[in-house]
């Protein structure tokens, strides 16, 4: 995918045509998100400290090694777990509906993960994150050094309304359901901003010409035919349409029962 940006959002545009409009992150919302994760870190040590006070009692330089040791560890590694197990989210990103996301719209590596939270330390001087601060701010992206350096972006997560997946399926049999793995990776590499295309098309479907509602189907089910290959069996004869409300359906269904 091809990034553009302006002033408050990073534009993607797919290799099938297919553009993404994702709202960059605002400087106080990352504020407030970082303060929550300190606040979590802090905790963490804290209750590591005591433990390694305990410690002390037996070995003094075993216990500040361990110490020391447990600092750097929560420090860097408390945001890399949560950032690659939760998609690019910690828990204080998660409370402020943000996310780190690839540059370019491909999947989160970990090394991207690693690299921008081993820059923090970079970032955070001289002190209070001014480097990473003035970065973010001289960036066209909202980037600090350590994204800069781990091609990653921080976007702001939109809030999506749970849709009537029953009438957008009209009763019809989904038979991508039944390769259950394959689905659950198709979730997986889905990002809510592509599910929200996807549903958005669906929902204003009968608004376009019968041209245009052909062409538009035809990318979006090629589109998501590239992230999960479903066997040929399986879609044979299936309408580029109704291959996206399937899509859809597993997407949007599973999240309501998770949800409830």
């Amino acid at each position: 995918m091809n990034p553009v940006a302006d002033a408050n959002h990073l534009r993607l545009r797919t290799p099938e045509g297919i553009a993404f409009s994702l709202p960059l992150a605002g400087p106080v919302a990352r504020l407030l998100a970082w303060l929550i994760d300190i606040a979590i870190v802090f905790a963490l040590t804290t209750v590591l400290g005591l433990a390694a006070g305990l410690l002390g009692w037996l070995a003094p330089d075993i216990a500040l090694a361990a110490s020391t040791l447990s600092f750097f560890v929560v420090q860097f590694g408390y945001a890399m777990l949560t950032e690659w197990s939760q998609r690019g989210q910690t828990i204080g990103k998660r409370l402020f509906s943000l996310r780190v996301v690839d540059i370019a719209g491909h999947r989160l590596q970990f090394s991207q993960v690693a690299i921008r939270n081993l820059l923090r330390a970079v970032d955070f001087l001289p002190g209070l994150y001014l480097v990473g601060g003035l970065s973010a701010l001289l960036s066209r992206h909202g980037q600090r050094l350590g994204d800069l350096a781990a091609n990653t972006v921080v976007i702001r997560v939109p809030k999506l309304a749970q849709p009537d997946i029953a009438q957008l399926m009209a009763g019809k049999f989904n038979s991508l359901r039944t390769h259950t793995h394959l689905c659950g990776q198709l979730r997986q590499e889905v990002s809510p901003e592509e599910a929200a295309l996807a549903l958005a098309a669906l929902q204003r479907r009968d608004e376009l010409d019968a041209e245009s509602r052909i062409t538009l189907f035809r990318e979006l089910a090629e589109h998501f035919r590239a992230k999960v290959r479903f066997p040929a069996e399986t879609t044979e004869g299936m309408a580029d349409e109704q291959f996206v409300r399937n899509v859809v359906d597993i997407l949007y269904r599973t999240r309501a029962k998770e949800a409830a």
